[in-house]
């Protein structure tokens, strides 16, 4: 009997077969480990451990015994047509669902902690099952959660939610929500969320951060239209009374079901809450001054630093917080619409933003009280500003070697500075030599292209702040023939405008978190670029974004979390989406002494954490 030398002898393939059969058992078995290790928890974390043990009484940054009554008024620049905030159509009230201003209205299954980067404890949901894999997302509700009509709240709401919000919703909730795969069901408080698969490691706290809608008082065709009807919630309050453009009172739900859960104690402390809306910030502060409004969140260094001196402020009934914060300073900027042709060439965006005299503007308007911004996480561990790239960023971004600019790699890249005296001729010239790089020449006078066309475009603008620095830039780019318009619209076709990309450049300002995840698609991502109502206002299409943010949206721990987003900013600085502004390094805060407040937040101090000094 020959053998042929190729094939195996029949011992080998018998073993190799065992062999086989073992290993896969074991896989199996490590599988099914990954995925049925889930139990029931308090809460979840993006990375890492959460901080609070189950059965902690209440978060640090409350006063857990603070006083309940009394009312808080504050102030809304603009106007508003719907309370419906959860769709593209209509401009709607704010406090109505969940944010560090207030969860009014409707809230959801997990409550976030605002002392940890992103971690979620139990709202709606007594528990949360969620395993290493993250392929799965599952939460059993209390069973006491109600609607403010007393309508027991379960998992026949949460599914007619999801539905609504994957379906009808804002781009951002129908692109986060399409990932889930299938839901599954047991008796009336028990739902899971299976995904599609498990690259997205922040889609489990996505779905836990999901508004819950009445199914009996919210229909599919109520969800896509503007209405001032009062909508019904699980949440502390009551809508009481609606001016349609004016002002919303909200007032406590006497019955409000979640009141003496810890991720609510301290919270919610006042009777009533009434947001006023005002035509311009110098109407909104004079109402301030007058006591019509309680608190008065200033970013304005002009009016820090000299519009305070009226009798309430020298007598001690208003008082001035400066208040540090945890937070990346996000990028403030005038954005870029790349859909026009005039911004599609970087160069000329590069330019454009060198143009921009931030030494200038802050010592002649500013009081010298800003800082220049140059990162989108600047302050942070993940803003890649002035450090140079580790291994793992380099790797990232190995595949899109055009992506970033070498100076932005290696850590040395900041915005052009001027001599702060508004006519640095150094600084012009390099304005003027980087758009000759892209084609546009000075010709009598005018900056023009080879085809002889004007460089020209318009800044749409609402408020009086941003006109005040519209002019100053107008007024240097006019010095090397650049031709800025100036459009000021009223608060509601400005945001009608944006919603529709109907701009050539346009304010932004893109705050930050210690977790950036899902909503940087909408900001950034491909996919938003032709979605109306998404924040892509630049128009980005950028396939190293989509990669960046894939990986940031992937990482299990907390080192390729910060590599991934580092790589993500440097990405966006190279792209020179917009001119980079200024931030505050503090958070300012005015407010009569009658409402007070308690340590501060990593987020600073949180409207829904305040409360009304008893009268004596």
């Amino acid at each position: 009997m020959t053998t042929n030398p190729s094939t195996p002898p029949a011992w080998h393939m018998r073993a190799s077969r065992i062999v086989w059969t073992v290993l896969a058992g074991l896989l199996l078995v490590v599988t099914s480990a990954l995925t049925a290790s889930a139990e029931p928890a308090h809460g979840i974390a993006m990375q890492g451990t959460l901080k609070h043990p189950k059965g902690f009484t209440h978060f640090p940054y409350v006063n857990p015994d603070a006083p309940k009554g009394g009312s808080l008024t504050v102030g809304f620049i603009g106007s508003f047509d719907s309370l419906n905030p959860f769709i593209v159509k209509g401009s709607a009230a704010s406090g109505l669902r969940a944010g560090t201003s207030g969860n009014y209205i409707y809230e959801s299954l997990l409550e976030r902690a605002y002392d940890e980067a992103f971690s979620l404890y139990g709202l709606i949901a007594e528990t949360v099952e969620m395993p290493p894999d993250r392929s799965f997302v599952a939460f059993t509700l209390r069973p006491e959660a109600r609607f403010s009509d007393g309508t027991p709240l379960t998992v026949a709401d949460v599914i007619h939610s999801f539905e609504l919000l994957r379906d009808k919703g804002r781009p951002n909730t129908r692109t986060a929500y399409s990932k889930v795969d299938r839901i599954e069901t047991s008796g009336d408080r028990s739902i899971k969320f299976i995904f599609k698969d498990a690259t997205d490691k922040e889609l489990p706290l996505i779905i836990g951060l999901m508004p819950i809608l009445p199914k009996h008082a919210m229909s599919a065709e109520l969800f896509e239209q503007t209405s001032l009807v009062p909508p019904i919630g699980s949440g502390p309050y009551v809508v009481a009374a609606v001016e349609p453009g004016t002002r919303v009172v909200f007032k406590r739900n006497p019955d409000y079901w979640g009141r003496d859960l810890p991720v609510k104690r301290g919270m919610d402390n006042f009777d009533e809450v009434r947001l006023e809306y005002f035509r311009d910030q110098t109407s909104l502060f004079e109402a301030f001054k007058k006591g019509l409004i309680d608190v008065y969140p200033d970013g304005d260094p002009n009016s820090w630093s000299s519009a305070y001196d009226f009798p309430a402020v020298r007598d001690g009934r208003v008082v001035k917080d400066v208040i540090p914060t945890g937070l990346p300073k996000g990028m403030n900027g005038f954005v870029f619409n790349t859909r026009r042709p005039i911004f599609a060439d970087a160069r000329v965006r590069e330019a454009l933003a060198a143009a921009f005299d931030f030494e200038w503007m802050n010592q002649n308007l500013f009081f010298g009280l800003y800082r220049r911004s140059g990162s989108y996480f600047q302050g942070s561990e993940l803003s890649a500003l002035g450090v140079p790239a580790s291994d793992a960023e380099k790797a990232l971004l190995a595949p899109f070697p055009n992506a970033v600019r070498a100076d932005v790699m290696d850590g040395t890249y900041k915005p052009v500075a001027t001599d702060g005296s508004g006519r640095d001729r150094v600084a012009l010239r390099r304005v003027i030599d980087l758009l000759a790089a892209a084609g546009w020449t000075l010709q009598g006078g005018a900056m023009k292209n080879a085809k002889g066309e004007p460089l020209t475009f318009e800044l749409l603008i609402t408020t009086r702040d941003q006109e005040r620095l519209a002019l100053a830039y107008q007024r240097t780019l006019k010095t090397i023939g650049v031709d800025l318009k100036i459009r000021s619209v009223e608060s509601q076709q400005y945001q009608q405008r944006r919603q529709m990309f109907d701009f050539d450049m346009t304010p932004n300002l893109y705050t930050a978190s210690l977790s950036p995840g899902n909503e940087q698609l909408t900001r950034w991502g491909t996919a938003s670029a032709d979605q109306n109502g998404s924040f892509n206002f630049a128009g980005a299409r950028e396939p190293a974004i989509d990669a960046m943010i894939q990986a940031l949206l992937s990482a299990t721990d907390r080192e390729s979390f910060i590599a991934a987003t580092r790589a993500y900013d440097r990405v966006l600085i190279s792209g020179f989406y917009v001119v980079p502004l200024f931030h505050l390094a503090d958070q300012w805060l005015a407010r009569w002494t009658h409402i007070e407040r308690p340590d501060p937040s990593l987020y600073g101090s949180l409207q829904i954490t305040w409360w009304r000094k008893p009268a004596p």
